[in-house]
């Protein structure tokens, strides 16, 4: 039998994964522990150092880039040891994601139990994953030439290719549970559509915070710094102006604001608009944990931003945009067919 619940079961531990080495990647950046590896080993790495002479020889070479030199150079091997563990931890998963998505992958091939459709999304599939491998390492090396720090549009397309990754097997598990088509109301579809793509630009602008550090910035609400809706300082630290919203810390934290508002408006307009439509009960619960989702985000991004991000809140509210994002796909999913 053709795309059976094995298949089903794959797709969903591959997405429980994904989830799974976003939150270490969240630990992994919130602890500055992603440049302590600079070199990459496809196979050996996958080991630690296991001695006292291979802890040693990994600092050394920790201590050849800028992030030691500038920043860490008061670390002892205990120091090393600490942000070592999460990078290697997130490469670990990457590891056994790639695995887990091929090796069964492999086997659905050769035992006949894919549909032509169902083996096409696949290959898609396999290639996000590597893309996601490949953004990983490309994101680490921009962090490892002058300055100690990944470049902020690189930790945004990794991130992002991570979410769509993840949103993308979590779709083809969707299509196997629900093989029925159904009428769609297109008009309400495409709403659906405006608020999936200004969630993803939320989580851009998110990424954009970290990676610049800007949510360690005005750590008041609603208002900014010294009580001010729009802080000067928003337009004032790039040159032109349109790259503070992109490069600058206050301009890219004042995006992440008030996209923030919109995102609950739209969510709270898909909610009014759906009230006098005849819904199934999935789309029901899609649109009820929409709404539910998205006012706990936005009090974990208020409680992350006035309390200067502390690591566990800056993973919780990384958290709570992969539900988010969790509940967008499978609310648009069950309004796609």
């Amino acid at each position: 039998m053709k795309d059976n619940k094995k298949v089903v079961y794959w797709l969903f531990t591959g997405c429980f994964l994904i989830f799974i080495m976003v939150i270490v990647g969240g630990i992994t950046r919130l602890t500055n522990s992603g440049l302590s590896i600079s070199d990459y080993k496809l196979i050996t790495g996958t080991i630690p150092p296991m001695n006292e002479q291979e802890w040693n020889e990994a600092f050394e070479l920790y201590k050849q880039y800028p992030e030691y030199q500038k920043l860490h150079y008061h670390f002892t091997l205990e120091d090393f040891k600490g942000i070592y563990f999460w990078e290697w931890l997130h490469r670990l998963i990457g590891r056994v994601i790639g695995l887990v998505f091929i090796i069964p992958f492999l086997y659905f091939v050769f035992t006949k139990q894919l549909t032509s459709s169902t083996f096409k999304k696949s290959l898609i599939l396999l290639a996000l994953g590597a893309f996601q491998g490949f953004m990983g390492w490309y994101m680490v090396k921009s962090g490892l030439v002058d300055i100690p720090a990944v470049s902020h549009y690189r930790l945004a397309a990794h991130l992002m290719t991570a979410f769509i990754t993840f949103a993308y097997a979590f779709w083809v598990a969707m299509d196997l549970l629900y093989p029925k088509k159904k009428a769609v109301n297109k008009g309400f579809r495409n709403l659906l559509w405006v608020g999936m793509i200004i969630l993803l630009l939320q989580i851009v602008w998110g990424a954009f915070v970290a990676g610049l550090d800007a949510g360690w910035i005005h750590n008041t609400w609603p208002k900014m710094t010294g009580g001010e809706w729009i802080h000067e300082t928003v337009f004032i630290e790039q040159n032109p102006v349109w790259k503070n919203f992109i490069e600058g810390k206050s301009g890219v934290q004042f995006v992440h604001r008030y996209l923030a508002y919109i995102v609950v408006a739209v969510i709270l307009y898909i909610w009014y608009r759906s009230r006098n439509m005849t819904l199934t009960l999935p789309q029901k619960r899609g649109i009820n944990w929409l709404v539910g989702l998205v006012f706990f985000q936005f009090v974990l991004g208020v409680l992350t931003l006035i309390y200067a991000v502390p690591v566990w809140l800056g993973v919780a509210h990384q958290v709570g945009a992969f539900f988010l994002l969790t509940a967008m796909t499978f609310t648009l999913h069950r309004f796609s067919r």
